[in-house]
């Protein structure tokens, strides 16, 4: 989840708005990849959620990692909420998800070392006070009372808000993972393409990535639990956009939609103001009730941009949202996916092949499908398997055309990073359906063998 956005001064002009999203563009020699994956923690002992605070929490992890690996504490009052270094921070996502936000990077190789090393720092904090953390899309079995609410003033005003609209919103907040990569544009013509592709193609990742078939202690009907939480969220900010493909798609349109997205709050000298409902079309008028008389901040336009959350979206840079977080190997292998298909032309070309004369109701179908079925997902003809061989194939000939060595010189390119899904596609089998192999089979039922046998 985003920390407040700070500089930029007061918004005198409209344009001022389309501006901050089109200085996102950069020359492709300067395109990078911002990785972002969560997981769950939970009490060794009794396989509970952690707590905020105490001896086994998510705030001593937090100051375990400060203490031991020279990460800067970010406080929210006198709580710490989160820490940064070298361009990464780690955040709480709502239900204590412990969350790294990579540092712009330029290739997989680089994104892997610093996965590898945050997961190796977070299992010698917590280690030594009896916490593990799990990779999956949705919290296995802890019900919403057993989820605390991580003690940040963003999170209180949202909870609120998702309790009134949609009707899975606070199990979002509380109960879900996931692991997304942030990539560039170079103009807007680029970001078009890009962002058409990353939304079309979003229900191949949900269904390669499906990584949460029980929730509340038993199967739950679906591969990815996850995706089925966000169809019924919230609509207003939610889904999966089908104006983008419309003549005229850009900035400007991008920041129409924003502007009507019913506002969260607004950040003023370390607290969380309370506008839920409201509207910034109002607040660049001076008539917010929340701040009457005030007019906003170019940092208030940056948070409000990070409370839309359809299954691609813009800032400046694109972030894809469609993947349940996973098990160690999958958390390079997404950012490999994404890269492979969106940073080389002719993969970029090949993969809007694939997906551009679908319908809206072809796409919105693909992303219900993908939630229920995974790779078995079938549409009108399209086969999810068939389609995620196919994009899997892309991203693989990208990646080669990328050719950025790694190891030294001694690994000639990232296409390594995509064996994982290589073998899903193979087998037909995602990590969704080797959990239900293993529920079925071995574990007898019995969800909690889940902890010992898939914790990091």
């Amino acid at each position: 989840m985003s920390i407040p956005q700070s500089g930029g001064g007061p918004i005198e002009h409209y344009a001022q708005l389309v501006d901050l999203l089109a200085d996102g563009c950069k020359p492709k020699d300067q395109w990078r990849i911002g990785t972002e994956h969560e997981k769950f923690g939970y009490c060794q002992d009794t396989l509970l959620p952690l707590p905020y605070d105490g001896p086994r929490s998510i705030k001593a992890v937090l100051e375990g990692l400060q203490g031991r690996f020279g990460w800067n504490p970010v406080m929210e009052g006198d709580n710490l909420i989160g820490l940064v270094k070298d361009g990464a921070n780690v955040s709480l996502e709502p239900g204590g998800q412990l969350e790294l936000s990579g540092a712009p990077l330029e290739t997989i190789h680089q994104t892997c070392d610093e996965v590898n090393q945050h997961l190796l720092e977070v299992k010698a904090v917590s280690d030594e006070i009896g916490v593990k953390f799990i990779g999956l899309g949705a919290a296995p079995e802890w019900t919403h009372a057993q989820m605390p609410l991580m003690p940040k003033g963003r999170y209180k005003l949202m909870n609120d808000y998702m309790e009134k609209v949609g009707t899975h919103g606070t199990q979002m907040m509380r109960r879900t993972c996931t692991v997304q990569v942030n990539l560039d544009f170079g103009s807007e013509a680029d970001m078009v393409q890009k962002l058409r592709v990353a939304l079309a193609l979003q229900p191949v990742a949900t269904a390669l990535f499906a990584n949460s078939p029980f929730f509340e202690g038993k199967p739950n009907g679906h591969k990815s639990w996850r995706a089925r939480i966000w169809r019924d969220l919230d609509a207003d900010r939610t889904g999966m956009l089908p104006w983008v493909f419309e003549d005229g798609m850009g900035f400007e349109r991008w920041v129409e939609w924003v502007l009507d997205v019913p506002m969260y709050f607004v950040y003023r000298d370390g607290k969380y103001i309370n506008a839920l409902g409201q509207s910034f079309r109002d607040f660049l008028k001076g008539e917010l009730p929340a701040l009457p008389g005030e007019k906003p901040l170019l940092s208030d336009w940056a948070d409000h941009l990070t409370t839309v959350f359809p299954e691609a979206r813009i800032k400046q840079f694109i972030e894809m949202r469609g993947a349940d977080g996973g098990p160690w190997r999958r958390l390079c292998a997404l950012p490999a996916f994404w890269v492979g298909l969106m940073y080389d032309q002719t993969a970029l070309d090949a993969a809007w092949d694939l997906c551009k004369d679908w319908t809206a109701e072809q796409r919105e179908a693909l992303r219900v499908a993908a939630s229920v079925d995974g790779l078995q997902a079938k549409v009108d003809g399209i086969d999810m398997h068939a389609l995620a061989r196919e994009a899997v194939a892309i991203s693989e000939a990208g990646l080669k055309a990328r050719a950025m060595p790694g190891a030294g010189g001694l690994v000639p390119d990232e296409t390594h990073f995509l064996n994982t899904l290589k073998e899903t596609v193979e087998t037909g089998k995602t990590p969704a359906d080797e959990l239900l192999d293993h529920y079925n089979g071995d574990w007898n039922g019995d969800l909690k063998r889940i902890y010992a046998d898939y914790s990091y």
